[in-house]
């Protein structure tokens, strides 16, 4: 049975806790109940607001007053107010959402369409899409480079990086990676490019000058056979010093020296480490665990899980509202 309040209650409890931008509150986007669960600066749990069908990945506008939500099954971006969290307006046809970036501009959202192996680019006021480019099929993860030129898009079936030139209008190359690569991280300065690759167990490292691997980082926490390493998600420090990726099946996040490209340590958390949230002041990471519908919480100073959060079926991404 979905556990969800009904929208007075929800708005009335929401209401107690803050309306202001910069609440504090997380966002978990839940993609097997079509909801989003709200969790406080305590961690406790403020509410479940029904979304739309299986929500996966979000992103905050360029001046976090909105939130966007990608509707796989509706075919849909969902446009929120981060304030009041009240639905704004929605971008429709979009087929098969999956996860996208917020292009430097703030205007265009490019989107990676799962199941039509297309990335595609809407602009976020009128919904409009503006350009469509072929991918490898089942398109994931997306990354815009700090200039806008440059978005990354990863194909998980064809195991290919695609390199779009949004100036040129066109895919400029396609990097063969390892098995099944999901999501990436730039380092602060933008030279390396990483990117999980879950079915061979490690993180590739792209050089973004030269659009070639340059190295990889392998993942095996004690007591896990390899092939249950599948990593997904992953953050890089603003510093550029430390990364942290979720192992999916491995049920740990791997804490990684960005410079020696070096594991330094395995946290335990719940099953399947999915989807990573980093706090403003980096003190607190929210680790997403799919199949044990729950959110970790996890203090990065020292490397140890502060609590465990339950919410909705299968949690896929995590957004804090901070700064």
């Amino acid at each position: 049975m979905r556990n969800c309040c009904l929208a007075g209650g929800f708005w009335l409890l929401l209401g107690s806790v803050a309306l202001a931008q910069g609440s504090g509150l997380a966002f978990v986007a839940n993609e097997r109940d079509d909801t989003l669960t709200i969790l406080a600066p305590d961690h406790s749990v403020v509410a479940q607001l029904e979304a739309c069908a299986r929500p996966r990945g979000m992103h905050f506008s360029a001046d976090r007053k909105e939130f966007y939500v990608a509707c796989a099954d509706d075919d849909q971006i969902a446009i929120y107010d981060t304030a009041t969290r009240a639905l704004l307006r929605r971008i429709r046809g979009v087929p098969a959402p999956e996860t996208f970036d917020l292009h430097p501009d703030g205007r265009r959202l490019i989107v990676s369409n799962e199941e039509d192996a297309t990335a595609t680019v809407y602009d976020v006021q009128t919904g409009e899409l503006l350009s469509e480019y072929e991918t490898g099929e089942e398109p994931e993860g997306v990354q815009a480079t700090s200039d806008g030129r440059l978005v990354f898009v990863a194909s998980e079936a064809a195991n290919l990086v695609h390199v779009i030139d949004l100036e040129a209008d066109a895919v400029i190359a396609d990097i063969l990676v390892d098995t099944r690569p999901r999501r990436f991280a730039l380092t602060p300065d933008e030279k390396e490019l990483w990117v999980s690759a879950e079915l061979a167990g490690i993180v590739d490292i792209i050089d973004v000058e030269t659009l070639r691997l340059v190295g990889d980082i392998a993942f095996l926490p004690t007591g896990f056979r390899p092939e249950q390493v599948t990593p997904v998600d992953l953050i890089i420090t603003a510093d550029g010093s430390r990364a942290y990726v979720a192992l999916g099946r491995a049920n740990h996040v791997a804490v990684v020296d960005v410079r020696k490209r070096e594991v330094i340590d395995y946290i335990l958390v719940g099953k399947r480490a999915w989807g990573l949230a980093l706090s403003a002041d980096e003190r607190t990471l929210y680790v997403a665990n799919g199949l044990s519908d729950d959110v970790s919480v996890i203090d990065t100073e020292s490397l140890r899980p502060i609590t465990t959060i339950p919410v909705g079926r299968v949690p896929y991404d995590v957004l804090i509202d901070d700064r």
